[in-house]
């Protein structure tokens, strides 16, 4: 009996110290989460004194909601709760854009009804080492000198920033302005889904201001096309032959950005970057892979990839000889455009099955073959890139290949010839090509009525010409001219640099440039006829 007294004690004990144990990691975890939770508080407050604060202010709210394309539930019912607390007509339509509309102003009744338009949804990529959830947290953001950043992530400022000057200017009362349709779009980034499944009819505007362009000194009248290609196929994994070193091969450090925006800076890909290394080993010393892991977003350049590869034994030590020399000249290549290229290979675990070796070749080969960078400039406007492709994702691994592309054009049989190239080269070795997400380019109109004002504006207030010109980037002003094509459009924004990718930044001076130049054109909107 009093062995058992003994042992309840001794449990009675232990209770309590696990107790105390869990009471002392629950005040942590609340304090570190209180810590965490302050610390982004002082960082948005430091965003929401930036000038103009209404501007900021709008956008440091909607950068505190997760926002991920195809995941933008809570974005909309934010978006929703926003129009609907200030007393205005909100409604979103089948597949879930938010539509806001709010009346003209007194003395504007007789101007034309204006669409003010940006899409909810952002670019989620960040670095390796950054421990960051964008299904759960808000964007930390911080003040660098003139721009805005967050902390190893995308900051959101594509296309938040229009988005915040959209619902600035719905919460105003004193901003003078047309009647609006306020159209909030989903899954822009990934699809354009929200565009391409708009229907005629729903929106009253005459005119649509898209706020979704990255330099304050330009207006767009036109942007490119896309369509996604993506090839895959199975293979039957080998065991990996006895007497073989196992090897990691890392790709990384490189600037990444917008696939069509940046696709002329001769900035590296990670994934041709890789399949480089790849061939070589491949061709010299019998490499066999066992699986790779490259690029992330169709519309974000590479940054990283990562193989698992095996040799024989015999070529141990001249194999990391042999490819550092590719390394030093690869380097040496992209020492002006990528000065952060970094390209380790170490030793790892063997694998224990691999990729059957024609399977292998006939990828290695069809990935130097794809085309990737820009394809043809245009013949009609200067320094405009018309096609270009994006090798994004390449993932071997378990007996499956994917690799997707995102290929961009203007002009719309240059697109598919391109698409088509790349089709050939993949088919080649086995593939299965589909091709998906097709949406169709904006048609520049030099002779539109409201690039007119737009003009005016920015000369008045600059004391020179804006740049008018066309984008090779995928705005949603083509797909939505399919749905009304007699309305007018137009494409402005502030200076956004490194979209896409953990560098993206917004310039606080060109935001105010914005700003002023935003509220000008609306006051001087057209008049009805």
């Amino acid at each position: 009996m009093v062995a058992f007294k003994s042992h309840l004690l001794a449990v009675k004990i232990a209770q309590i110290n696990f107790f105390e144990a869990s009471v002392f990691c629950l005040k942590k975890l609340t304090l570190a989460t209180q810590i965490k939770k302050t610390k982004f508080l002082y960082m948005s407050q430091e965003i929401r004194n930036l000038e103009p604060k209404v501007l900021w202010n709008k956008f440091a709210d909607l950068n505190a909601v997760p926002r991920p394309s195809k995941k933008e539930e809570r974005v909309i019912e934010f978006m929703k709760n926003f129009g609907q607390s200030l007393g205005l007509e909100t409604f979103e339509d089948e597949i879930r854009n938010v539509i806001i509309r709010k009346p003209a102003t007194p003395g504007m009744e007789n101007r034309k009804t204006v669409v003010l338009q940006g899409h909810l949804d952002m670019v989620h990529q960040k670095n390796n080492d950054t421990d960051f959830d964008f299904l759960t947290q808000g964007i930390d953001m911080y003040v660098d000198g003139d721009w805005v950043r967050a902390k190893g992530t995308t900051l959101g400022a594509d296309n938040g920033l229009g988005v915040a000057a959209i619902m600035a200017v719905l919460e105003s009362k004193d901003i003078p302005h047309p009647a609006i349709d306020a159209l909030f779009t989903i899954d822009e980034e990934t699809g354009m889904t929200g565009a391409l499944h708009l229907k005629g009819g729903i929106l009253k505007g005459e005119i649509l201001l898209n706020l979704d362009t990255e330099e304050d000194d330009e207006i767009d009248i036109g942007c490119a096309g896309g369509v996604d290609v993506t090839a895959t196929r199975s293979y039957h994994p080998e065991e990996t032959p006895d007497g073989s070193v196992g090897y990691k091969i890392t790709v990384k450090g490189l600037n990444g950005g917008h696939s069509g925006m940046d696709i002329h800076k001769g900035l590296g890909n990670a994934n041709k970057i890789m399949n480089r290394l790849l061939f070589d080993g491949f061709e010299n010393f019998g490499l066999q892979i066992a699986e790779i892991n490259g690029g992330s977003l169709r519309n974000a350049i590479p940054r990283e990839s990562v193989a698992h590869v095996i040799v024989a034994q015999m070529y141990d030590e001249v194999f990391a000889f042999e490819m550092q020399e590719i390394i030093n000249d690869i380097k040496a290549e992209f020492k002006t455009t990528e000065p952060n290229l970094t390209i380790e290979i170490s030793q790892s675990d063997v694998p224990s099955h691999v990729m059957d070796l024609g399977v292998q070749e006939g990828i290695i080969r069809a990935l130097y073959a794809a085309h990737n960078g820009v394809y043809r400039m245009s013949a009609d406007m200067a320094d405009l890139v018309e096609t270009s492709n994006n090798i994004a994702r390449v993932i071997i691994n378990d007996g499956e290949i994917t690799i997707g592309c995102l290929t961009r054009s203007s002009v719309e049989s240059s697109k598919f010839d391109l698409a088509n190239a790349l089709r050939s080269a993949f088919e080649l070795c086995g593939c299965e090509v589909e091709f998906s997400g097709s949406y169709p380019g904006w048609t520049p109109n030099v002779n539109s009525e409201i690039l007119e004002v737009l003009v005016s504006i920015y000369e008045k207030q600059n004391g020179q010409k804006p740049k008018v010109v066309a984008c090779h980037a995928g705005l949603e002003c083509g797909i939505l001219g399919t749905h009304y094509p007699v309305m007018d459009m137009i494409s402005f924004g502030p200076t956004i640099h490194g979209a896409h990718s953990p560098d993206e930044r917004a310039s606080i001076s060109s935001s105010q440039k914005f700003w002023k130049f935003f509220l000008e054109i609306l006051a001087n909107t057209p008049l009805k006829k």
